[in-house]
């Protein structure tokens, strides 16, 4: 799949007279920046697609909230959904695969073993959906809008980037101020290409009231401001044929249509008004999916199993703010979970305590660390807590009768700790005389079936916990703006330890939404950057990924919740789906519409 042949870098021997410096230049049509590459550079299509499924049909999906522009870029405003896939990328990662990209935009890739630089060729048929090529120009300019009027944390993640320069219209080349291969490849990988002609004259961070040029398999035809936003299958698309979308993009319309309310939105569902629902409300899901609709047939109900890395969701404190600072608080207050009870009385018995933020993945800690753990905890030994060597981390455990004196007792004990105690049935500063008191801000109301027991095991403890409901644009405002004391939010799957991290938890990305506790602690510098820098050393990256979450759990800086390894799914009785469902994604790109199917729905679903 690679070739591999050797350049000259630096001087000329005959020039300067002195020994030539060689490096190894690695001629490639994919990218794998963990482990290897599944399909051969002669592959015709995925394995979990059907090639010859039928470009037929329409589906309609539901979104919470609203939308007020169309650039996924902005710094301010909500996009509209599925904005950021109206441009293609470079290069294009399989559902079936952890970390391997191949040909889309880019057709060819060279790049020197020592990292310090990297060709692309670009696709001569690559097109925008306004018929004008895209180019290596294209590219240089992506990255150079990206840099100057992008979010501060592209600016650096990417600083090892010395340049992205057009060496000709088709070919591409990127240079490292140091080697860094981590980032080199994820520029080559995922890079959306931008339309220069477009973006040249308009400022990337501001809200955008137009559709963009595009570049994908779907445009927008239609809108509704902060309604519905509607993209068409585009017939002469410049890469439907490509292995990477054989089989894929199968819908001729789709459609996202915007609510305000949960509920309203699953009636709507079993109303007719959109076609898939994916339920993550255990309650819903057992005594909601319900009615003439689904006695007729029309609409199919479903759980599909799955082992995919979970998602860590929790109570997410900002521990910027002062009443948070203190681990031994966080640590308190994760004891008013009841999570036995709620799981009984709430969810049915379905869910499983989320523990690790490497759920479902060899990389959760579990017992113990190991030597090669201890190995990579040893330099930050004086800066993580003790107990990370001496005890396995679990979320308290109640008994499931609702009654929590005995963890009300152990958080007494860390809030007496810390410097807080009981004074007149109220958590009080010893020092200060401050009450504890702060606020979960919400925007979707079935948040507050768990929030509300929550709050009533608080209110047990002398603290008031306050319910602060708004709505999407408000609670992604705050969010950017830090603005919030806890919110219950999540922080993404991760399959492997990679550089992504970075962003999530290292405190040079202390400006990054996806940092939701605002982590600033030179431990988890430390490990995120040795996982970035070790991205090619399986056997490092096991230690580190282990470590990193045992640092993580014992920091408390969520109250962690749950997660179900099933897909929750129903859709009204239409669609067609291959035998093999990809290993990291429901797939939903793949399927397809049944004439004869829809033929049996009423006309609204069709």
């Amino acid at each position: 799949m690679r070739k591999i042949r050797w350049a000259a870098l630096g001087a000329s021997l005959f020039m300067l007279g002195s020994a030539a410096s060689y490096a190894a230049v690695i001629e490639t049509q994919s990218l794998v920046g963990f482990g290897t590459a599944k399909y051969p550079e002669n592959f015709t299509h995925f394995d979990y697609v059907n090639p010859d499924a039928p470009k037929y049909g329409e589906v309609t999906y539901a979104q919470m909230g609203t939308f007020d522009n169309f650039n996924r870029y902005a710094s301010r405003g909500v996009p509209a959904a599925a904005t950021g896939q109206l441009y293609d990328t470079l290069m294009y990662s399989p559902s079936d695969e952890i970390d391997s990209y191949y040909p889309l935009i880019a057709s060819n890739v060279r790049y020197s073993d020592d990292y310090m630089w990297l060709e692309l060729d670009i696709n001569p048929k690559a097109r925008f959906h306004d018929g004008k090529p895209i180019t290596a120009h294209d590219v240089e300019f992506t990255f150079d809008k990206f840099m100057t009027e992008g979010v501060p944390q592209y600016r650096s993640y990417y600083k090892s980037i010395k340049s992205v320069k057009a060496k000709s219209d088709l070919v591409v080349r990127i240079e490292m101020a140091e080697p860094d291969r981590e980032k080199l490849f994820s520029f080559a990988q995922s890079t959306r290409v931008l339309p220069k002609h477009f973006w040249m004259d308009r400022v990337f961070s501001e809200p955008l009231n137009e559709p963009p040029v595009g570049s994908s398999a779907y445009k927008i035809v239609d809108y509704k401001a902060g309604q519905s936003v509607t993209y068409g299958l585009v017939k002469d698309y410049w890469a439907k044929d490509l292995p990477v979308n054989v089989g894929r993009n199968n819908f001729t319309t789709v459609q996202y249509d915007y609510y305000r309310d949960d509920t309203v939105m699953l009636e709507a569902f079993k109303a007719g008004e959109f076609d898939i629902r994916i339920e993550s409300e255990p309650k819903f899901w057992e005594n909601s999916y319900t009615g003439t609709n689904f006695d007729k047939g029309f609409i199919k109900k479903e759980e599909i199993p799955h082992q995919q890395p979970q998602a860590a969701n929790g109570f997410v404190f900002n521990t910027q703010r002062p009443v948070f600072n203190d681990p031994k608080v966080r640590e308190a207050i994760a004891y008013a979970m009841d999570f036995e009870w709620m799981n009984a009385n709430l969810f049915y018995d379905q869910n499983a305590r989320t523990r690790s933020y490497f759920q479902n993945t060899e990389y959760a800690a579990f017992g113990l660390p190991s030597d090669a753990e201890k190995a990579v905890l040893e330099p930050i030994k004086d800066k993580i807590p003790p107990r990370v060597f001496t005890e396995e981390y679990q979320p308290p455990k109640t008994d499931g009768s609702g009654r929590i004196r005995s963890q009300m007792r152990t958080a007494f004990q860390l809030f007496k700790e810390a410097g807080w105690e009981l004074k007149n049935k109220a958590m009080t500063n010893v020092e200060t005389g401050e009450v504890m008191t702060f606020e979960l801000l919400i925007y979707n109301p079935n948040v507050e079936t768990y929030a509300i027991p929550f709050q009533r095991n608080l209110k047990r403890m002398g603290i008031d916990m306050k319910l602060r409901s708004v709505d999407r644009t408000q609670y992604i405002k705050r969010l950017r703006d830090r603005d919030f004391d806890m919110v219950s939010s999540r922080y993404f799957a991760n399959s492997y330890p990679n550089s992504s991290l970075m962003i999530v938890w290292n405190s040079n990305f202390i400006d990054s939404t996806y940092n939701t506790a605002g982590v600033m602690d030179p431990a988890v510098d430390y490990l995120t950057q040795a996982i970035a820098d070790n991205q090619e050393n399986p056997d490092q990256l096991l230690a580190l990924g282990r470590a990193l979450d045992r640092v993580l759990q014992w920091n408390f800086y969520m109250v962690p919740q749950w997660h179900y390894s099933k897909y929750r799914v129903a859709t009204w009785d239409k669609f067609e789906r291959p035998e093999i469902r990809p290993d990291y994604d429901l797939g939903v790109d793949t399927w397809w519409v049944s004439k004869e199917k829809a033929a049996k729905l009423p006309e609204k679903r069709r």
